[in-house]
Formats: C-alpha cells, structure tokens, sequence
C-alpha cells in the first residue's frame, strides 16, 4: 500500500519535472513569473486549480465518460500557455493578477483540464491496474501538485534574485519572461497538426 502511494507520488512528480514535457514547465513559469514570495497562498491556489482540472479530466477519460482527440489537446496546450503569457506582458506592472477570479484562474483550470486529457495514456496503465482507481488518480495528483511546487518555488526565487541581486524591475522581470515563452510557443503552434 506505502510502495504503491510512493510510487504513484513518485510518477505525479515526474510528470511535472520531466523536461521532455516541457509545455508544464513553461506554463508555470508564466504562471507564477508575476508573484512574489509574500504572494505564496495565490500561487498555491492557482497550482490547485489546475491539479483539480487536471484529476477531474484524468478521471474522466479513466472512467471512458470522454474520449481524447490528441491533435486538439497538442493545439490547445500551448495556446492557453500563450494566453496567459500575454495576459503578462499586458499586464506587467499593473494590479490584474490580484482580482479574485478572472483570466488566470479560468485559463489554469482549463489548462488542467486540457493537459490531464493529453496525459491519460501516461497514466492509464497505472490507474487501471490499481483496486482502487480513484485512490491511485488522486495519489498521482499529489505529486502532480508537489511537482507543480517545486517549479514554481524556482521561479519564484529567481525572480527574487533578479529583482533584487540584478535590480531588474518587476515589470521588466515579467515582460521579459513571458516574451521569451511567447518566442517559443508561436513554433509550436505553427507546427500542431490540428489544422491538417
């Protein structure tokens, strides 16, 4: 039962850390890039946000309730990415990322929505095998959540180092990130195949 949960938390974790899969990375990194370590219980509940799409999805398509076109799910990934990459360049240095609900929060959860559709073989094997579905999805969604953590904690510090070892302003910080994240997202656009 312990090697099964750590085992299950293990590939949660691997899930997010794997840079070959590095479209989560990257919409992390836009994630959070605008906050502040003061700012910790919003990134928080950005990050639960998509866990809960994402397991909400997984399960869905576990349960065979719906079904995976994958070329939309490898569209749609990196053009909510690109949402809310803009989002941050036109919001830099303004108070947008502070409102209760709105863009971000709606643009995460359908992110975890998307992303968990366009993961369920990575985990299908897994979760089928277990007696108890349910339990082995949400112990991977833990770790999915520890992962998510993890990269945002760096992001967070670095933008800390840069605003204060650095002296780049906030506004500057922000812009540039999501700008270097929009240069790698139009290829990737460019090159879904949803269109052909």
């Amino acid at each position: 039962m312990l090697d099964d949960f750590l085992s299950n938390l293990q590939h949660g974790i691997y899930h997010i850390l794997n840079v070959n899969a590095y479209e989560h990375i990257v919409f992390l990194i836009v994630l959070a890039v605008p906050y502040l370590f003061k700012d910790w219980k919003r990134i928080l509940l950005l990050i639960t946000v998509f866990t809960l799409g994402h397991t909400v999805s997984l399960l869905l398509a576990t349960y065979n309730v719906i079904s995976v076109n994958s070329s939309l799910v490898g569209f749609l990934t990196p053009l909510i990415i690109l949402v809310v990459a803009l989002y941050n360049v036109f919001t830099a240095g303004k108070k947008a990322h502070n409102e209760k609900v709105g863009i971000l929060f709606l643009s995460t959860l359908f992110f975890g929505l998307i992303h968990g559709l366009g993961y369920v073989g990575t985990f299908e094997s897994l979760i089928k095998a277990s007696d108890n579905k349910l339990l082995s999805a949400l112990e991977i969604s833990l770790g999915i959540e520890v992962g998510q953590i993890i990269v945002a904690f760096i992001v967070v510090f670095l933008g800390f180092l840069c605003q204060t070892i650095f002296r780049f302003s906030k506004r500057d910080w922000v812009m540039v990130v999501s700008a270097i994240v929009v240069g790698l997202l139009i290829p990737m656009l460019i090159r879904s195949n949803i269109f052909s």
